[in-house]
């Protein structure tokens, strides 16, 4: 259950992700906006770290930048901007159903019954959450956001694939923050030409974005991934909405029905029904060979195993 936790620090720092870009980052700067959330946070841990990419890791990290970062963090700042931060967190809870489709495309990971069964409840929660009786929902907003969803269950599955090499988690995160985010500077100097000026509130704001929802929010995504079935993360995931509907109730002003609530609740039987079961192996299991990677926790130290080097 460490995992579980660990892993749920992410979704519920992207759920308050939006409310803060919605209300506290420039509305006419996606592209900017995007960049500045990258490359600090990528930085930052590549300064962690010390590690740089070789071999195949080059060509990687640029793919994986270019997913999960340039062209996702751009979705979400759009979807953040054009949408009640409700809505604009609900629709990525389609999410499990799509990793866990692609998990079985990519990596031949069957999702089992009861993920299935916890994804098909939670996107009844998520249809229930959405349809909150308002009008002049912005389609924009709504494809912003179902395309970031897909673009980043592509990304994140792509990700655990690469990583199953053994190579560090946190260098693995910065390679892709700091390549997405060189991505996007010459871009956005071409596009929004010279960056907005931020008031002191915009800079806290992207603080938070940068340091929580990004460098921490990423780095223990990652982990969950190299550690739990992609079925279990993606469940996980779904605390991405809740936080969202939450904090648009409690911060935003949004009304929250009696309908939502019951989507929520639905929500959250969709998370526990994903966990991992935590079942008694038996002896004969407990004299398996140990997997060719060492995955126990000191693997996963911060700047990973100084005898290791540089990761592949």
């Amino acid at each position: 259950m460490r995992w579980v936790a660990l892993t749920a620090v992410a979704p519920v720092a992207w759920g308050a992700n939006y409310y803060v870009t919605h209300e506290f980052l420039p509305p006419d700067a996606p592209l900017y906006g995007a960049a500045l959330r990258a490359l600090p946070a990528g930085l930052l841990l590549l300064g962690l770290c010390r590690q740089r990419p070789r071999g195949a890791w080059w060509w990687r990290s640029a793919v994986l930048g270019l997913l999960n970062v340039s062209v996702f963090f751009v979705l979400v700042y759009a979807a953040s901007q054009l949408l009640p931060t409700s809505i604009a967190a609900t629709v990525m809870a389609v999410s499990p159903l799509a990793m866990m489709l692609i998990a079985w495309a990519l990596m031949s990971e069957r999702p089992g019954r009861t993920h299935l069964a916890g994804a098909a409840i939670g996107l009844g929660g998520v249809c229930l959450m959405l349809l909150t009786g308002a009008d002049g929902v912005n389609v924009r907003g709504v494809l912003a956001s179902a395309a970031a969803m897909l673009v980043s269950a592509f990304g994140h599955i792509l990700t655990k694939r690469w990583n199953s090499t053994g190579t560090d988690v946190l260098a693995s995160t910065a390679w892709q923050l700091t390549a997405g985010g060189l991505f996007l500077l010459p871009v956005a100097a071409a596009v929004e030409g010279p960056p907005p000026t931020l008031s002191p509130s915009a800079l806290l704001a992207f603080g938070y974005v940068t340091l929580v929802a990004t460098a921490l929010a990423f780095a223990v995504w990652f982990t969950g991934l190299r550690h739990l079935p992609s079925g279990t993360v993606g469940l996980i995931g779904l605390l991405n909405p809740v936080t969202g509907v939450l904090l648009g109730t409690a911060l935003a002003g949004e009304v929250l029905t009696v309908r939502q609530l019951c989507g929520l609740a639905l929500v959250l039987t969709g998370v526990v029904l994903g966990r991992p079961a935590r079942a008694n192996r038996p002896a004969k299991d407990r004299t398996s060979p140990r997997p060719l990677v060492d995955e126990s926790p000191a693997h996963e130290s911060v700047c990973g195993d100084p005898r290791r080097g540089s990761a592949e």
